[in-house]
C-alpha cells in the first residue's frame, strides 16, 4: 500500500484540470504537494487554497533545462520527493498535414519526453530512500488512438510503453519502487471539449473528479494500470484481430469519428 499522509508529491500540471484534482485529494489525505505547471496565475491559485501544504514552480515542461533546474531546486527545497504524479499533457487535434512541426515536437516533449526527465531526475533519491511511487497519466489513445490524434497518440504510447517497461526494470533490479500507469478515455476537462463516443452509455466521457479518485486510489492500492472506462479494457485483445476488423470494432463504437466536433482549448 501507499500512503499520502505525511509523503511529498510531486505533480506535473497541477495548476488546473485533473493535476489540480489531484493536489487537492493527496493533500486531503495528508500529502505536502509540490505543483509544476506553466500557469502562474493557477499555481497562485493553488497556493492561495492551501498556503501551508503546497510549493508552486512555473516551469514549461517541454523543457529538458527547465525540468531539470526545477528538479533540482526541489531537492534542495525539499529533500526530494516520495511519490511522483507525470499528468501534464497537451493536445492540438489536428489532421497530420496540418500540424507544425513545433506541434508536434511540443506534443511529445510535454506528453512523453517529460517524463524520462522527470523520473530520471527524482528516482535515485527514492532509491536511495528505499520507496517510492511514479505515476504516469497516459491515455486510452496509447491503445486505440483515432484520426486528429496522430501525435497525441504516438506520444501517449510512448508514455504508456516507458511505464510498461520501467515498472519491469525496477523489478528486475530488485528496486522497492512502485509505479502505476493510467490510461482514461476523454475526460470532461475541456482539453477535449467537443470529443465524444457512438455509445456514451458503455465509452462516456468521464468526470474529472471520478477519473482524480480513481488516480489516488490506484496509487493506494499500487494498482501497476488503471484503465477507464471497463470496455476500454476490450481493446487489448481486439489488437489482435486483423487490422481492418478492429478498424470495424472500433468504428462501430465511433471511436473514429469521435473527434470531429473537437473543439479543445488552446495549447
Amino acid at each position: 500500500m501507499t500512503t499520502f499522509a505525511g509523503q511529498r508529491v510531486l505533480i506535473t500540471g497541477a495548476g488546473s484540470g485533473i493535476g489540480r484534482l489531484l493536489a487537492q485529494r493527496a493533500i486531503y489525505r495528508g500529502a505536502y504537494v509540490i505543483a509544476w505547471d506553466i500557469d502562474a496565475d493557477a499555481l497562485d491559485r493553488l497556493a492561495a487554497e492551501f498556503p501551508q501544504r503546497t510549493a508552486v514552480y512555473r516551469l514549461d515542461l517541454a523543457s529538458r533545462e527547465q525540468i531539470k533546474a526545477a528538479a533540482e531546486q526541489v531537492i534542495e527545497d525539499h529533500g526530494g520527493i516520495d511519490i511522483l504524479i507525470n499528468n501534464a499533457g497537451i493536445v492540438c487535434g489536428k489532421p497530420i498535414l496540418q500540424l507544425s512541426d513545433e506541434q508536434i515536437e511540443r506534443t511529445f516533449e510535454v506528453n512523453a519526453l517529460a517524463g524520462f526527465w522527470t523520473v530520471r531526475a527524482f528516482l535515485p533519491g527514492m532509491i536511495a530512500r528505499g520507496h517510492g511511487h511514479i505515476v504516469t497519466v497516459a491515455s486510452a489513445a496509447a491503445i486505440n488512438p483515432a484520426p486528429l490524434l496522430t501525435d497525441y497518440g504516438a506520444s501517449k504510447a510512448a508514455a504508456a510503453g516507458f511505464d510498461d517497461a520501467l515498472r519491469l526494470e525496477l523489478k528486475r533490479y530488485g528496486l522497492p519502487i512502485q509505479t502505476t500507469g493510467v490510461l482514461p478515455f476523454y475526460i470532461d476537462t475541456g482539453m477535449f471539449a467537443g470529443a465524444k463516443s457512438r455509445f456514451n452509455f458503455l465509452l462516456p466521457v468521464l468526470k474529472p473528479e471520478k477519473v482524480a479518485d480513481s488516480i489516488i486510489n490506484a496509487v493506494e492500492k499500487n494498482r501497476a494500470r488503471l484503465i477507464m472506462p471497463p470496455l476500454v479494457y476490450g481493446m487489448f485483445p481486439l489488437r489482435l484481430l486483423p487490422p481492418a476488423l478492429f478498424d470495424a470494432v472500433t468504428g462501430f463504437f465511433g471511436v473514429s469519428k469521435s473527434m470531429d466536433k473537437f473543439t479543445g482549448r488552446s495549447t
